[in-house]
């Protein structure tokens, strides 16, 4: 186990799987105490099982990132836990129901917003809050390439994700000259149970998204989670307020 986050405390929503299971796993190897943060328990808490296994430490916090009372007593709980907060990785967020904008509902269209939007908002709202008092801290939001880019038929999830990465160039400036840095990761098509979802485990639509990849392959959760370690290390200390692709060069076709 590496010790470049050592006595740091990370958490990571929506963490139970996909990219923020691989993420969680990340910062603990790193060194990091993690929470676990996820309005899904995993029944066999393998996030949690396999950090210690590892020899890490972490805890599994039940939170609905769209209720603010289940964010402030997570982050609450953290703080009284650990003492203090240096890492978020904001990743909780859902696909929502596929249908162009005059046929998606409303139902739709609030409740992704109230997750992938709203819930990111309320995070960093309480995050800050502790990283403000510490004059220390690093903040990652998990946006999309569909932040970057329109994709029919997604007009909720889209909307959402653009919203993250303006949020996260509007924390950015306000919190730059308080020791405190925000970025965002834009994933592409990356091999998480969400895709597996959309996809319906559907080999041929699977390969659909395999060809419009330059690389030639999905991503794997591992590669975001890199991405994101870097973006909370010393070593991206002069980047802030960026939007970054890990996409295999999607967005560059």
């Amino acid at each position: 186990m590496n010790t470049i986050f050592n006595n740091k405390v990370a958490i990571v929503t929506g963490g139970s799987f996909g990219i923020g299971r691989a993420t969680a796993i990340a910062f603990a190897r790193q060194g990091a105490s993690v929470v676990i943060a996820d309005c899904v328990e995993d029944l066999n808490r393998e996030t949690l099982q396999q950090i210690e296994a590892d020899g890490g430490k972490a805890t599994f916090i039940k939170c609905d990132v769209s209720k603010a009372s289940d964010i402030e007593a997570m982050i609450d709980k953290t703080i009284s836990m650990y003492g203090r907060l240096d890492f978020a990785f904001n990743n909780a967020g859902i696909e929502g129901v596929a249908a162009t904008t005059q046929q998606c509902t409303q139902e739709n269209w609030e409740r992704t917003l109230a997750v992938n939007l709203t819930g990111v908002w309320l995070c960093m709202k309480h995050e800050l809050s502790h990283m403000l008092q510490q004059g220390s801290g690093a903040i990652v939001n998990c946006a999309s390439v569909a932040g970057l880019v329109g994709f029919p038929s997604l007009p909720a999830y889209v909307a959402s994700k653009h919203g993250v990465i303006g949020l996260t160039k509007t924390a950015a400036l306000e919190y730059a000259k308080w020791g405190i840095r925000v970025n965002a990761v834009c994933p592409g098509v990356i091999k998480t149970p969400m895709i597996d979802r959309f996809t319906g485990n559907n080999k041929q639509a699977e390969q659909q998204f395999v060809d419009m990849e330059p690389v030639g392959r999905m991503g794997e959760p591992a590669e975001v989670a890199a991405a994101v370690i870097w973006l909370c290390s010393d070593a991206a200390s002069f980047v802030t307020g960026v939007a970054l692709p890990v996409d295999g060069g999607w967005i560059s076709q």
